[in-house]
């Protein structure tokens, strides 16, 4: 194989694993927040990191503090209701040493006041209710040869233009690399 080739091989084997990485490390963030794995949160953000919820609810800055939002009283309480983080597969805009990560999460609890019904091989249940889908945007830096969280931005979709615009940023900043 010429050499040209083969760096081209290895660039697009590198970019791969790049983004295998991401894809794990959105991926962890489910299992993390609903098992509350501060230790876990703690370790997939920058020191500086921040966990931005958007005007109306309260955010973080600090790794510290962000790993601390999943061992609150509050979220403990939402675990023990079924609450369930479900992510939606990222589209990712990867740019060397950062990337830029857009994808939506829906927030998803056991519905204590729906009708039980049974599913065959399934068992009983009352079901489950959407509580909340959001807009992510990750932005990730890597460092020490593993991605990390410099910052999170989440938004609801609730209509309104921030939402949409954080994802048509996600899109163009996408096509724009490629």
């Amino acid at each position: 194989m010429p050499e040209t080739g083969l760096a081209d091989l290895e660039q697009r084997l590198r970019t791969i694993e790049h983004k295998l990485a991401i894809y794990e490390l959105i991926a962890s963030h489910p299992p993390s927040a609903d098992t509350a794995c501060a230790a876990y949160t703690a370790s997939v953000y920058v020191p500086d990191g921040v966990f931005d919820r958007g005007p109306n609810l309260d955010g973080a800055a600090g790794v510290e503090d962000i790993a601390s939002f999943i061992t609150t009283p509050a979220h403990e309480a939402a675990i023990h209701q079924g609450l369930a983080h479900f992510c939606s597969l990222p589209l990712i805009d990867l740019r060397e040493d950062q990337a830029v990560v857009t994808s939506y999460l829906l927030l998803l609890h056991m519905d204590g006041e729906g009708t039980a019904r049974e599913l065959p091989n399934h068992g009983v249940s009352t079901g489950y209710r959407i509580h909340r889908v959001v807009v992510n945007r990750w932005e990730l830096a890597l460092t020490d040869g593993r991605w990390k969280i410099e910052r999170r931005t989440l938004l609801p979709a609730d209509g309104t233009n921030a939402p949409r615009e954080l994802l048509a940023r996600g899109l163009s900043d996408f096509l724009l690399a490629t």
